[in-house]
């Protein structure tokens, strides 16, 4: 099965056993549509990947996992969408949850997920308790207080705030939760995982700040110039297009040297240059563009 495959598989076997005939049926439409249709599933492919390179990826843990992280983010958009943040019409080529189904169904929908999640990996103690313990510890990490993606929301509604700070915990900490928790959800150690989780999200969301500023929102299926209008720290604000481009290239680059020993290391290294070079690649070609 290919890696797509899997993670839709999984995450349709979690979303199916949560918005079944019990769930209030517009909650239950509204967690599908929030799912479904994904993105690129980076975060769950890396997670994937990363157990595969430990040779223990055919296990109900490593699924468990995968979802987990993947339901997180997907409820992250959820809320970043909604009028008290972004006010985001579009997400992912349609309108975002809060204009499809009311704002009291979206902020349900978004808290709905986050709690599944964690159910999924809780679920998975059952087969493996140490390595669900782990993760379980890995993914709350990379999700609240004090550095995760709700800490990263959180500056947001700050006066100020440094722009390393921001992005680690808006974006950094879910990538290095998604590579960690594939090294736990295989039996590896997780800890020298973490580097190239957050290289791989700093380069992501260096990306997504030149794309901000130059993509074609119908292209990429959500709004751009959202930075400036919110006045949010971003890399092309700080360092200029070129420095900003640069920057990528080089985050890239080191990301690649930051690959820990592991029996798949060469096909893991080739997995992240051809994702690392499939958005890299989109906002250079939008600055080129512009």
């Amino acid at each position: 099965m290919h890696a797509e495959d899997r993670i839709d598989a999984a995450l349709k076997r979690t979303i199916d056993g949560a918005a079944g005939p019990a769930c209030p049926p517009g909650l239950a439409e509204a967690m599908r549509y929030a799912v479904f249709p994904g993105g690129h599933r980076i975060r769950p492919q890396l997670c994937l990947a990363v157990a595969m390179a430990q040779a223990g990826s055919d296990d109900a843990v490593v699924d468990a996992a995968l979802s987990g992280i993947e339901l997180l983010h997907c409820a992250s958009l959820v809320h970043d969408d909604m009028p008290c943040f972004d006010d985001a019409p579009t997400r992912r080529g349609k309108p975002s949850v809060h204009l499809a189904f009311g704002e009291s169904q979206a902020l349900l929908c978004g808290d709905a997920l986050i709690v599944l999640a964690f159910q999924t990996l809780a679920a998975a103690a059952q087969s493996a308790p140490r390595r669900a313990g782990l993760l379980l510890g890995i993914v709350s990490n990379g999700v609240g207080a004090p550095n995760g993606i709700v800490a990263g929301q959180a500056w947001e509604c700050e006066s100020a705030v440094a722009l390393t700070d921001y992005q680690r915990a808006k974006t950094g900490v879910l990538f290095a939760a998604a590579t960690m928790a594939g090294a736990a959800a295989a039996g590896a150690d997780h800890e020298p995982w973490r580097e190239l989780g957050e290289r791989i999200g700093a380069a992501y969301q260096v990306a997504d700040d030149l794309l901000d500023r130059f993509a074609d929102p119908l292209a990429i299926g959500k709004p751009v110039g959202q930075d400036a209008r919110y006045d949010r720290p971003n890399a092309v604000g700080e360092m200029g297009v070129d420095g900003a481009s640069r920057r990528l290239k080089s985050l890239i680059e080191d990301t690649l040297d930051a690959v820990p020993a592991c029996p798949g290391r060469d096909d893991l290294r080739a997995l992240i240059a051809r994702e690392a070079g499939r958005f890299s690649g989109r906002a250079l070609e939008g600055r080129a563009a512009a």
